[in-house]
């Protein structure tokens, strides 16, 4: 079983892909099967997010290519800059890791959280996309959010900053 064990700063030819959902491309550690079949492990320093894109190497140069992986996500399309930056906000201050693009917002489906937007005027779509979430306001590749121990806030609750 191939052993990964370095992110690889310098694009490489890669022989082979793996597609991860988020929560598999936060870990470290993790039994994985690349696209070709092939059962390997990872074994990376903890704290990172792989990324779309990112290179993974073994010790004797084996490249693979992340891929982030459909999933079931919600995306919240809105032309209206005021309203998205609403939802955006109280998605954020639910502490729901969010993907922001230009227009959009995305982030693991949860039906209570689409019931909250449509409830602010917005209108969610639930599909099958990959999921980039945002790293944090303090930068580095790691997620900051609730995906480190496996679940998200889906309940309203204030917060005195």
């Amino acid at each position: 079983m191939k052993q990964f064990t370095k992110q690889v700063d310098v694009s490489l030819a890669s022989q082979a892909t793996l597609s991860l959902p988020i929560n598999k491309r936060i870990k470290g550690r993790l039994r994985v099967e690349l696209d070709t079949g092939e059962e390997a492990g990872l074994f990376l320093q903890r704290g990172i997010t792989l990324r779309d894109g990112d290179q993974i190497a073994t010790e004797d140069g084996y490249v693979v290519r992340i891929i982030a992986a459909n999933e079931s996500v919600s995306t919240v399309q809105c032309h209206d800059p005021l309203l998205l930056t609403r939802i955006a906000y109280h998605l954020g201050n639910r502490h729901v890791p969010l993907q922001v693009g230009d227009g959009f917002v995305r982030y693991q489906h949860d039906h209570v959280l689409d019931d909250m937007v449509k409830g602010l005027g917005g209108q969610v779509v639930s599909e099958q996309a990959p999921f980039e979430p945002e790293a944090g306001a303090y930068g580095g590749s790691s997620s900051h959010g609730h995906h480190e121990h496996g679940h998200h806030h889906a309940h309203a609750h204030d917060h005195e900053h």
